[in-house]
């Protein structure tokens, strides 16, 4: 098969939303560890406030390993369309490889994320539930006690 000039340029679109995503994603992280900040100041001693700190840098890290493939793959993809205009085909369908290798690992390593992003709305939600579990005792002696009152 031979590499076409409009190939490589198919994953333009792709890419851009793709990058697109991934920003958001950082733009929400940020926003969430400028609240865990917050909630920090506040009560430093909160055990899963040091989880979600742990968590956190493991997105932010991970957000930005996603957006260097991204951009890899997006510069490779630029690459391979300049040597298709030149003529060196060849050379162009390693560089497309490598363009979609890159750009194979942006997707694995966002698939990672999204597990671990997972897991720290679990986090979050334990630490409701745990709430939730102290009023629902408390509201039961509430009960318990208007019950007592109503069988007398």
């Amino acid at each position: 098969m031979e590499l076409e000039l409009s190939t490589p340029a198919l994953l333009f679109s792709a890419i851009t939303l793709m990058m697109l995503a991934f920003t958001n994603r950082f733009l929400a992280i940020a926003n969430l560890i400028r609240g865990l900040h917050k909630k920090f100041l506040e009560n430093p001693e909160k055990a899963i406030i040091v989880e979600q700190i742990h968590n956190l840098k493991q997105r932010l890290n991970m957000i930005k390993n996603m957006q260097l493939c991204g951009v890899l793959s997006f510069l490779l993809c630029v690459i391979c369309m300049y040597l298709i205009f030149k003529g060196f085909t060849v050379a162009a369908n390693y560089v497309f490889i490598g363009s979609m290798l890159s750009l194979l690992i942006s997707l694995g390593i966002s698939f990672v994320e999204i597990q671990i992003s997972t897991k720290a709305l679990n986090l979050e939600l334990a630490d409701m539930e745990e709430i939730f579990k102290k009023r629902a005792s408390s509201l039961d002696f509430i009960f318990k006690k208007d019950q007592k009152h109503n069988e007398s």
